[in-house]
């Protein structure tokens, strides 16, 4: 597998972390570097760890992996977005939800990153030299990540009464997407 082939799964596995990274983006006063730092560490060091953890589980765990990471990455995408949604109606004034910090932002990159380990069990099958492919995984969804962060601000100033029902929004259709996928519904 040649390094155009990995670029193009290093996009395709950061689409989710990039979503949420605008939807983050979107509940920011302001996006500074710090934010898009936090959000791309987070997001690119999972999407660099799982497919080595795939790796090195390979063959012997591939079934059970697969049978559940869409179930994984739909319950924790859907609660999130769920919670935002809820805490969008709440009556008493609190800002929205603009938390970066660390069980917010592991969920939010566990959940994302859950295809990149069934991903690095693929890899273990068709003797991928595993710590470039992931390098280059992570370091995609890195930059990814932290545009997300910028351009949800961008957008968030034009939505700012609707950014967290909207963030929520996305977070469980990505969820569903995920489930979706996985269940033989949909086939993108």
């Amino acid at each position: 597998m040649g390094f155009s082939e990995i670029l193009l799964i290093g996009i395709g596995l950061s689409m989710d972390a990039f979503a949420v990274s605008v939807c983050k983006g979107l509940t920011l006063k302001k996006a500074n570097f710090k934010y898009a730092a936090i959000a791309g560490l987070y997001f690119g060091g999972f999407q660099f760890l799982m497919p080595v953890l795939g790796y090195l589980l390979g063959v012997r765990f591939e079934q059970a992996i697969t049978r559940v990471d869409h179930w994984i990455a739909f319950l924790l995408l859907a609660g999130i977005g769920a919670n935002m949604i809820r805490e969008s109606y709440s009556k008493d004034g609190k800002a929205m939800n603009d938390d970066f910090g660390l069980r917010t932002m592991l969920l939010l990159a566990v959940a994302t990153s859950i295809d990149a380990l069934a991903v690095g069990v693929t890899f273990a099958f068709l003797q991928v030299q595993i710590l470039p492919a992931a390098a280059v995984i992570g370091v995609t969804t890195f930059a990814f990540s932290a545009a997300g962060i910028y351009l949800g601000k961008a957008v968030g100033a034009k939505l700012k009464n609707y950014s967290e029902r909207i963030g929520g929004i996305i977070l469980i259709a990505i969820g569903l997407k995920i489930l979706l996928e996985h269940l033989g519904v949909l086939s993108f």
